[in-house]
Formats: C-alpha cells, sequence, structure tokens
C-alpha cells in the first residue's frame, strides 16, 4: 500500500500546522538565500508550490506578486494570517503541486522549499513547475536529497520507513527527478546539516 499519498498528506499537515513553524523556521537563512538566488524584479509574478504556513514570506520584495499554493488548507490559512503583518501582494490557492490549474508560461519565478522530498510525484512536480514558468524564468529548490551520485545506504532506506509516513522522503535523488524536466541546472550547493540539504537554481531555457 502507498503511504504517500495526496490524502494522506492533507491528513498528517492539518495535524501539523499548529507546530509548523517550530520547526520549518529552523531554516530561515537557506529560504532567504534560495529565495535571493531569483532576484526577484518589481512587477514579477512569482509561484510556491507548497506554500505552508508562508515562512517565505518575509524574504520576498513588497512589489511583486506571489502565488501561494499547497494541498493543506489549514496551512494555508495561517500564511494568509502571517501575510496580515507583511502585508505582501499574495493570492492563495489550495492546489495540488503535481497538477497546476495555471495556464503554461504564467510566471517569472517559482519558489520549491521542502517540497520535492514530501510530494508524492516530484516528477510531475517539477514539470509543472517548467510547464507554468516563462521561457528564461528561474526556480528556486530548498531540500533534502542524497548526495551527488550516491545511492541511499541500507540504514537511511530503513528509517525512510518511518520518515516518509511521518514527516518527508530522505532518500530522493534530485538528479533523477531533475533528469524528468529539460530545465537548465544553474547552480546546487550544499546548505543545511552538512550538505544533506541542497540550495538549487534552475533556469528554463
Amino acid at each position: 500500500m502507498k503511504v504517500n499519498t495526496n490524502k494522506w498528506n492533507r491528513i498528517r499537515y492539518t495535524v501539523y500546522a499548529p507546530i509548523y513553524d517550530l520547526i520549518g523556521s529552523y531554516f530561515a537563512a537557506s529560504r532567504k538565500a534560495s529565495v535571493n538566488s531569483l532576484r526577484i524584479e518589481s512587477g514579477e509574478k512569482v509561484l510556491i508550490i507548497g506554500a505552508g504556513t508562508g515562512l517565505d514570506l518575509e524574504f520576498f520584495p513588497p512589489n511583486c506578486e506571489i502565488t501561494l499554493t499547497d494541498i493543506t488548507a489549514s496551512m494555508l490559512e495561517r500564511a494568509r494570517k502571517r501575510n496580515l503583518k507583511l502585508k505582501r501582494n499574495i493570492i492563495i490557492h489550495v492546489m495540488d503541486g503535481q497538477n497546476l490549474d495555471f495556464p503554461d508560461g504564467s510566471f517569472d519565478k517559482i519558489v520549491l522549499h521542502l517540497i520535492l522530498a514530501v510530494i508524492p510525484d516530484p516528477a510531475a512536480c517539477i514539470r509543472e513547475a517548467e510547464r507554468v514558468l516563462k521561457k528564461g524564468g528561474k526556480v528556486s529548490v530548498f531540500d533534502k536529497f542524497l548526495g551527488k551520485n550516491k545511492k541511499a545506504s541500507l540504514l537511511r532506506r530503513f528509517f525512510n520507513l518511518f520518515t516518509s509516513l511521518l514527516f518527508s522522503d530522505i532518500s530522493r535523488d534530485f538528479e533523477s527527478i531533475h533528469s524528468k524536466s529539460n530545465l537548465r541546472l544553474v547552480s546546487d550547493v550544499p546548505a543545511d546539516f552538512s550538505g544533506h540539504f541542497r540550495r538549487i537554481l534552475l533556469v528554463k531555457n
């Protein structure tokens, strides 16, 4: 039986919503660096897939349009409340990141923070990000992945049985996910937990 499904993600992240910021805010520095790498300009349209409680919002300039999507309504409600103070220009949609309800080429920049290791089909997610991105647009990725050209150890695969049920997959290979798209790799740098997390920048040619 497949555990990682949209239905299960809605359930577990609805439960986690009240305490999510306690963990998610730990990565503030990497979130900020990832958003900054996009070099968002005035008037640009930015999409956050898997926006959660909106922890990325404070790092965005106030003069862009930010669309937040997430599969969990309660997480997005917290993002809406967070923005009452931040006053960013936001649009919120409860939406599946594997099947985005936007026309092709709708956005200038896209943020994928801590979603590719959670979403059931990360290849579908990155293909959808590519589809709705304008030509020349950029995607910033921040997440936990295996090291380049590395395989998950037996111990890691064992622990993944529990982490994938409770939180997220710790055995995903970014290179395999990336290969399902035509996005060009611009940069890939190690981030938190001694490089178990990575900050990656992609561009659509």
